[in-house]
């Protein structure tokens, strides 16, 4: 019997969802702090059938959390011990910043769905990176050589105009790129004014190339860097972005963020038009971010890596995305619907999918 959906609709559901994440995220990591966790880290490791290399890095599953979650590195070890492959921290600014005003989180219960207009809250890279390099020992030591991954999503501070972008992203670079696994290039978010411009081929292609060149060089060693897409791109979009990865020698493409259409949805369209703006989440972006997913695999190559996140509820989502060619597979939305075990529950999905064959 699953506790945790009774938990949510009595506790958690009247509560402003900022505040619930808040709580829920605290929770988690007090589990952490007080090592209640080392049990919990016990149960929920992924099987060793679960591992697999991609970029240069082994994961200990192809499950992974994305982005949004911990924005500020707050709470990896915590995070890791619920069992997730990766985790991948951010958005980061190269700036600090407080995000848009409140409230600016908002669920879809309806179709297991949110809205969100945050806009890239968070502490600044420099405050970030001491607590990314922190936790890497700490996540060595307690999970060996197949230690959960460790990415970092960097984004454009909102007061820096588009024509400095570039400078802003390196800022961010050169205080995060030597701790990260591996280092995320987000353009796609439609929270911060003018960030979407910059999936524009022309002003991606010198961004992306002075991310790359400065990533390696802060890091002195090569840091995997993917690009971020938004699940509005055109389908010849997606083509150029894919033909653009492949010019530059990126290592892979993100698929996809959230988006600012309002279709599939069954919540009544007067409370989603009361909520306005914002990059929806979760069950309704499901069919979009396969769409693209299936795109990116028919043209990129084995070797550059197709991450897909977009409505990822459970291990046969997972499944899904990995037979469509994913090397690796994020969710974030269903984990707000689902709890602590999800990673867990999915990981045991996946191991018994995979036996069966």
């Amino acid at each position: 019997m699953r506790i945790y959906p009774a938990f949510f609709r009595v506790v958690f559901s009247g509560m402003d969802p900022e505040k619930a994440h808040h709580i829920g995220f605290r929770l988690i990591r007090l589990a952490e702090s007080t090592g209640a966790s080392t049990v919990l880290r016990r149960m929920t490791r992924p099987h060793a059938g679960l591992r697999r290399t991609v970029m240069g890095i082994d994961f200990p599953s192809p499950f992974g959390l994305a982005a949004g979650f911990d924005k500020e590195g707050h709470g990896i070890a915590a995070l890791a011990d619920l069992g997730f492959g990766h985790i991948e921290v951010g958005t980061i600014t190269g700036q600090a910043q407080p995000g848009n005003p409140r409230p600016r989180l908002f669920r879809l219960v309806e179709d297991r769905a949110v809205i969100n207009r945050m806009g890239f809250n968070n502490d600044g890279a420099a405050a970030v990176a001491p607590r990314v390099r922190a936790a890497l020992p700490v996540l060595a030591r307690r999970f060996g050589a197949t230690r959960p991954v460790v990415g970092i999503n960097i984004g454009k501070t909102k007061a820096v105009e588009l024509d400095a972008a570039i400078e802003d992203y390196l800022a961010s670079t050169r205080q995060l790129a030597g701790h990260a696994d591996y280092l995320v290039v987000n353009v796609s978010s439609p929270n911060t004014p003018g960030l979407r411009l910059l999936q524009g081929i022309e002003s991606l292609r010198p961004l992306l190339a002075a991310v790359r060149e400065e990533a390696d060089r802060s890091a002195g060693r090569h840091v995997p860097l993917l690009v971020k897409i938004a699940p509005d791109l055109a389908d010849a979009d997606v083509d150029d972005v894919a033909a653009l990865v492949l010019e530059l020698g990126l290592d892979g493409v993100i698929a996809t963020n959230t988006t600012i259409a309002r279709t599939r949805l069954v919540t009544v369209p007067d409370r989603v038009r009361e909520i306005g703006a914002g990059g929806l989440s979760g069950a309704p972006l499901k069919a979009r971010s396969l769409e693209v997913l299936r795109r990116l695999r028919a043209v990129l190559p084995r070797e550059t890596a197709v991450v897909s996140v977009g409505g990822v509820e459970d291990a046969s989502d997972v499944l899904e995305r990995l037979e469509a060619g994913a090397d690796l597979v994020q969710g974030y939305t269903a984990f707000l619907y689902e709890g602590p075990f999800w990673a867990w529950r999915i990981n045991r999905g996946l191991r018994q999918a995979l036996a069966r064959r």
